[in-house]
C-alpha cells in the first residue's frame, strides 16, 4: 500500500507543468551550451588571442612533476600530472557568456511581455462603455436598449 502511494505521488510530481517546463528548459539549455561553447572556442578565444598577441589559454598549465613542457598535450603525453588553469579560464568565460545571453534573452522576453500587457490594457481601456442617444444626445450605457433620459426605444 505504501509503495503504491509513493508511485502515485511520484507520477503526480513528474506530470506537473513546472517539472515538464524545467525538463524542456534543461534540454534546450544543453543544446544551447553547444552553441555557446562554439562561440567561445571558435570566435571569442581566437579574438582574445589576437588582441593579447597570440596567448592561448588552453596551454596555460602547471606541470606537477617539475619538468617544463611546451604544451599541455605534450605534458599529458609524457604522463605528467597537470593543473590546466587555462581550460578553467575558458570554462569561466563560457559560463559568463552563457549567463549574459540568458540574461539578455530573459530581459527581451520581459520587455515583450510588458509591451503585450500594456497593449492589452490600452485595448481594454479604449473599449467604449457609453454611447450617445441618437434622439436626445445624452450619454447612456453601451448596452442600453432604451434611453434613460428621453425613454426612446433604441435599436
Amino acid at each position: 500500500m505504501e509503495k503504491k502511494k509513493f508511485i502515485d505521488e511520484f507520477r503526480d510530481f513528474i506530470t506537473k507543468g513546472n517539472v515538464m517546463d524545467m525538463a524542456v528548459g534543461v534540454i534546450i539549455g544543453g543544446a544551447f551550451q553547444g552553441i555557446i561553447s562554439s562561440l567561445v572556442d571558435d570566435i571569442i578565444m581566437p579574438l582574445i588571442s589576437a588582441i593579447t598577441g597570440g596567448i592561448d589559454f588552453s596551454n596555460w598549465f602547471i606541470s606537477l612533476d617539475g619538468n617544463k613542457y611546451a604544451t599541455l598535450a605534450a605534458a599529458q603525453e609524457a604522463g605528467a600530472a597537470t593543473l590546466g588553469y587555462g581550460k578553467f579560464i575558458t570554462v569561466v568565460i563560457n559560463f559568463l557568456l552563457m549567463a549574459l545571453v540568458i540574461f539578455c534573452l530573459i530581459k527581451s522576453l520581459e520587455k515583450v511581455k510588458a509591451t503585450v500587457k500594456k497593449d492589452a490594457a490600452i485595448a481594454e481601456e479604449a473599449a467604449p462603455t457609453e454611447k450617445e442617444c441618437p434622439y436626445c444626445k445624452s450619454m447612456i450605457p453601451i448596452g442600453a436598449t432604451r434611453c434613460g433620459h428621453c425613454t426612446s426605444q433604441l435599436s
